[in-house]
């Protein structure tokens, strides 16, 4: 009996009993499916992480921030502005601030060879056209490079431009984000003695959430960001200390001098980032998620390899006496042997085809219908729920096999060892 008469036979007889397959199959397919989801799941966030940062930052740069906890927020549309509350926004990127001796003491680390700083700028309200003030904090000047756009684009960084989030478009009364751009917002920046002075900005592009977190709250221009700063700076008495909400610290050979200077930055109190770090943190999270996850599918897959086993061993036990005839007319135990197992490998590959297939058809229709613009997170641009990574395919899709393999050698092992003069005597 040749292999393919062997492949034959074995599909044969995994239909004889449609019903009984047909359960053991629907079990193999909850776990395919599982896998299949979540091995997507982790695939389309990190390829959607891959997107939002793949363009960002200079390829020999460390990002310097304070060591101070993050409260990045999301929020819904701009407050209107309170004069009583203060000028306190959250920013969302914590209260620590780099000061001239931090800056000084980066440029002064092995391997630096230039340091770029984002200036600290401060509003107290931005004023539409139609006179509503609304309270808002700038995004970084520099974000701009990961900002996506529904309309317009970045700030010109020598003007005094500036984006607007997309859910401000109500400032305007209109829901059409072209119809903002060339428009004016007044910025008004609180000085060192309370007094606030007003830029006119014009409105160059609107912008949509990322998971970066940027797009949320406007983004100006570095002049404007300047020009802030230098307001409120005035009326200081003495001299204002200068601070910077990070640095950008350009390294000599990167890749050979990127833990010494980490660790010097951490002795300092400061905390260093490369882009590969920060996409790293991302897909961390999700990769953990995605295992455990999978954890559950393993169990869905344990469970069914027991159903592999007990349907071949009621297989073996109603065709016995067929057992013996096939050894009788000469046929090895090793061929008995592979024509059981076979059958086990059968009904593996209709699970995990079945439920590969519903897993991708489910995954890409979730994902379509959740990331459409006007579905529940269309929001965030370029978001990517799910995606198809062939390798993790390729993988489910063998490990299922070989489950099913290894479950149905002990019903195709019993089938070897049977006597084929008992067999044929089985009623």
């Amino acid at each position: 009996m040749k292999s393919l008469d062997v492949t034959k036979s074995a599909l044969s007889n995994t239909l004889r009993s449609k019903l009984r397959t047909a359960l053991t199959v629907i079990a193999i397919v909850i776990g395919a499916f599982t896998l299949t989801l979540t091995s997507g799941l982790g695939a389309g966030i990190n390829q959607t992480v891959d997107r939002i940062f793949g363009g960002f930052g200079e390829d020999d740069a460390i990002y310097v921030v304070p060591q101070v906890e993050a409260d990045a927020q999301e929020q819904d549309g701009p407050a209107e502005y309170d004069p009583d509350a203060g000028a306190e926004v959250d920013s969302g990127f914590g209260t620590g601030m780099l000061s001239a001796e931090d800056v000084e003491t980066i440029e002064g680390l092995d391997h630096v060879v230039g340091v770029d700083t984002e200036v600290a700028a401060q509003i107290e309200y931005v004023e539409a056209p139609e006179g509503g003030q609304y309270q808002a904090q700038f995004d970084f000047a520099l974000n701009d490079v990961l900002a996506e756009f529904a309309a317009g684009g970045a700030p010109d960084r020598s003007a005094m431009e500036i984006t607007i989030p997309e859910d401000w478009l109500e400032i305007y009364g209109t829901d059409n984000p072209d119809e903002v751009l060339g428009e004016t917002l007044i910025v008004a920046a609180p000085n060192a003695v309370g007094q606030t002075s007003d830029v006119e900005v014009e409105v160059v592009g609107v912008t949509q959430g990322t998971l970066a977190g940027v797009g949320f709250t406007p983004i100006p221009s570095v002049a404007l960001a300047e020009e802030v700063a230098d307001i409120n700076a005035e009326g200081f008495e003495g001299q204002m200390p200068e601070a910077y909400i990070m640095a950008s610290a350009e390294i000599e050979n990167l890749e050979q001098n990127e833990e010494a200077v980490k660790e010097a930055l951490a002795d300092e109190g400061l905390w260093g980032l490369t882009v590969e770090d920060q996409i790293a943190m991302f897909e961390a999270v999700i990769d953990a998620i995605t295992w455990i996850l999978s954890g559950f599918a393993l169990i869905a897959l344990l469970a069914a390899s027991f159903g592999i086993v007990n349907t071949l061993l009621m297989s073996v036990q109603e065709r016995t006496r067929e057992i013996g005839l096939m050894k009788a007319l000469g046929m090895s135990r090793a061929k008995v042997f592979s024509l059981f197992s076979m059958e086990a490998v059968m009904i593996g590959i209709m699970g995990s085809v079945v439920g590969i297939g519903l897993g991708l058809a489910t995954g890409f229709v979730t994902d379509g219908f959740l990331t459409a613009e006007d579905g529940p997170l269309g929001g965030f641009a370029e978001l990517s729920l799910f995606g198809l990574d062939p390798l993790a395919i390729g993988g489910i899709f063998l490990l299922i096999i070989l489950i099913a393999f290894l479950a149905g050698t002990l019903p195709a092992a019993r089938a070897a060892k049977k006597d084929p003069i008992e067999a044929l005597r089985y009623e």
